[in-house]
């Protein structure tokens, strides 16, 4: 069944990857060009397509390195890697949360390195040291955010690690926007931080 599963997997990626390569290389510059004229007339909203692409970026990220920490801290109970992910069995409190926290930890690098270079348009103080010191304390509220998410709802209620994972993702992801928007990706003429 998991051999079925993967196979499965790899099958639909190929399909999509012949897919992709196969649409000619104008279509592409027909869409960035529709795309350029939609950021250029409904700015917020573009900048907040970005924001969410990244930040799906950086959660998978996130959940990927949270599922090797998990499998590494605990591998007599998972069959292989995928089991992290299908057909999961129960793990530790601990790992659960420590898998949590380093993957927020690394998801925040890479969502930090994006929200710089393709996300905001006003870079604001962003890329000097303070900028980088607000940047890491306001991802320390999200880190708490998803730390106590992932306590409350999987060792308080019961639910599943992934269920919770991805509404705490959620809650994360729009305080993570708002957040860094208002305080760090401002214009700096407006004001200063």
């Amino acid at each position: 069944m998991f051999d079925l599963i993967w196979l499965s997997l790899c099958v639909i990626l190929a399909i999509v990857l012949i897919i992709a390569l196969s649409i000619p290389k104008r279509l592409y510059l027909i869409l960035l060009e529709k795309y350029k004229q939609f950021a250029t007339k409904y700015k917020t909203a573009s900048e907040i397509i970005r924001f969410v692409i990244c930040g799906g970026i950086a959660t998978v990220v996130d959940m990927f390195v949270m599922g090797v920490v998990m499998y590494l801290m605990q591998p007599k109970i998972y069959i292989s890697f995928l089991n992290v992910f299908i057909n999961t069995p129960t793990p530790s409190t601990l790992a659960t949360v420590i898998g949590t926290g380093v993957g927020f930890i690394v998801g925040l690098l890479v969502n930090y390195i994006l929200s710089i270079l393709f996300v905001f348009n006003e870079k604001g103080n962003s890329k000097s040291t303070k900028g980088f010191l607000i940047f890491t304390l306001l991802s320390a509220i999200g880190l708490g955010i998803n730390l106590g998410g992932m306590y409350i709802g999987f060792d308080l209620i019961g639910w599943n690690q992934w269920l919770v994972k991805v509404i705490v993702t959620i809650i994360v992801l729009i305080y993570n926007y708002v957040s860094k928007r208002l305080l760090l990706f401002k214009n700096n003429s407006k004001s200063k931080i």
